[in-house]
């Protein structure tokens, strides 16, 4: 007699054995490409694809695991499992610029798989990860004309989607017999805003102590995403990432030696919380002159010129800027890396109409190199299509299941606060692109300024950003930066 639910057959998955050829010798791994069953009161619900890479070596103790998965909502886990950190990776040109097609892959000299063993997870309605039918007896009870489609929507929303992740994890650390690993956590973008989330909910829900978790790229409070007329902050914590992009492109008057990128920044950086926040919080209350004061050094800052700074009321948003910097060039600059310009097809027209192309522009490159990775490397046989972005979860998800809550006032930072506390030997990792306009480093530094944590559990948070965008790992000299990084964090975190 079995102590598990009765199943459905798994999609069939595919194991490979591979050598990565490192600087200091070769590395033997195992590739598995598989389906596993998550289920709903003890019936089989959704089929979750991962890709497990375990590295084959002799070590004294349990090797590091680290479960990896991105954002949007809606984003599959290609952009990391390709773009940084694993074994094969897309071949950028320089300072992360999208090559001509057809994509190229390399081997990812800068992976992971070096000193942990990785699984990068799909969420439902992403990758191959799919919802299965629903039973047919049921089926048959409540409707008498047609079964009910495959649920994918009833995991996008914020509880069921963390739900999923943990079981999963649960799951793949029972069949795996990894439970004595030390456990890591990496997510990006609102990936990161997972794993703020699980911090607390693997260790108070799951039983699944972490040795680290590592946010990159960010969203830990929406009410930081967009601001308004009465909103402040935003503007604020997104003042740096604009005057970093406007300096990148020497459309800035440096504060400071030229070229010197962190004082131009950190003068950014000075002005929003003593100048910038001050200044819209005063209003009309401010006289024209220290409003005309104000407006100068920031136009000054993120250069774009003092009329349209002065029209914006010191509120610049990130459109705006992105229209505006490079408008005597017809070009326009990237929403999630800023350092990228690309022509503007439009203009003439007052508002922007075009495509960012550091969003849209990627998705021929991460489309093609992991369809080709899955299918051919791995030798996965599915005729799914790999969704890499989902834009119907993205439109769908619910970020507040009762409804009595928008999509802005969620966030992260209190578990995030309480999974360090329940943990104090968990270590935390935060990391941005200075380029990133979406989700703007300064916001997190903002942020952990915050938390108010025990001069105990203080060490144990860092914040360290890079040259590049929201996938600042698409630079060469930034990914490599981060690898040195993030091998310093893991032997701590482990030691």
């Amino acid at each position: 007699m079995t102590d598990t639910p009765t199943q459905p057959t798994p999609r069939a998955g595919t194991k490979t054995e591979h050598t990565l050829t490192l600087p200091d010798g070769e590395l033997r791994y195992t590739a598995s490409a598989e389906w596993q069953l998550l289920y709903e009161q003890e019936k089989p619900v959704a089929e979750m694809f991962h890709v497990a890479y375990i590295a084959q070596v002799d070590a004294p103790s349990p090797r590091s695991l680290t479960f990896v998965f991105n954002g949007g909502p809606g984003a599959a886990s290609a952009y990391l499992h390709m773009g940084a950190l694993g074994p094969k990776r897309i071949a950028f040109g320089e300072n992360g610029s999208l090559p001509k097609p057809p994509v190229q892959l390399a081997d990812n000299l800068e992976s992971w798989l070096s000193f942990t063993d990785l699984v990068f997870v799909d969420p439902i309605g992403t990758g191959f990860s799919r919802s299965l039918p629903s039973d047919k007896a049921t089926d048959e009870k409540e409707s008498a004309t047609e079964p009910k489609p495959p649920k994918e929507t009833e995991f996008w929303e914020v509880e069921r989607d963390l739900k999923s992740l943990g079981e999963f994890m649960q799951r793949f650390l029972s069949r795996q017999k990894r439970w004595l690993s030390p456990i890591f956590i990496a997510g990006e973008s609102y990936g990161g805003f997972r794993v703020a989330r699980l911090a607390r909910k693997l260790q108070q829900d799951f039983g699944i102590g972490l040795s680290g978790a590592i946010l990159i790229s960010p969203v830990l409070e929406f009410s930081l995403l967009g601001g308004s007329d009465y909103d402040l902050t935003s503007w604020a914590t997104l003042l740096p990432s604009l005057a970093a992009s406007a300096a990148h492109h020497d459309r800035a008057q440096w504060a400071g030696n030229p070229g010197d990128l962190q004082a131009h920044m950190a003068a950014a950086e000075r002005f929003a919380l003593k100048t910038l926040i001050p200044l819209l919080a005063a209003g009309d209350m401010n006289t024209p002159d220290e409003r005309q004061a104000a407006y100068q050094q920031l136009a000054a800052l993120i250069g774009l010129p003092l009329p349209l700074v002065e029209r914006q009321g010191g509120r610049i948003d990130i459109e705006v800027f992105a229209r505006e910097l490079l408008r005597d060039q017809q070009r326009i600059v990237g929403l999630y890396d800023a350092s990228m310009t690309a022509i503007d097809p439009f203009p003439n027209r007052v508002q922007y109409e075009g495509i960012d192309p550091t969003l849209d522009g990627i998705d021929r490159l991460f489309t093609g190199a992991i369809n080709s990775h899955l299918r051919d490397t791995l030798a996965v046989e599915t005729d799914l299509p790999y969704h890499l972005l989902n834009y119907e979860t993205f439109k769908a998800w619910k970020f507040d299941l009762k409804g009595e809550l928008k999509q802005g006032f969620i966030g992260a930072v209190d578990d995030l606060r309480i999974g360090m506390t329940l943990n104090p030997y968990m270590q935390v990792y935060i990391t941005h692109g200075f380029f990133d306009l979406v989700t703007p480093y300064f916001a997190s530094n903002h942020l952990a300024a915050l938390m108010k944590l025990n001069p105990e559990l203080r060490p144990h948070l860092t914040l360290q950003h890079y040259q590049g965008g929201h996938m600042f790992y698409t630079w060469e000299r930034s990914r490599q930066q981060w690898f040195t990084a993030m091998q310093t964090f893991y032997h701590n975190a482990i030691a």
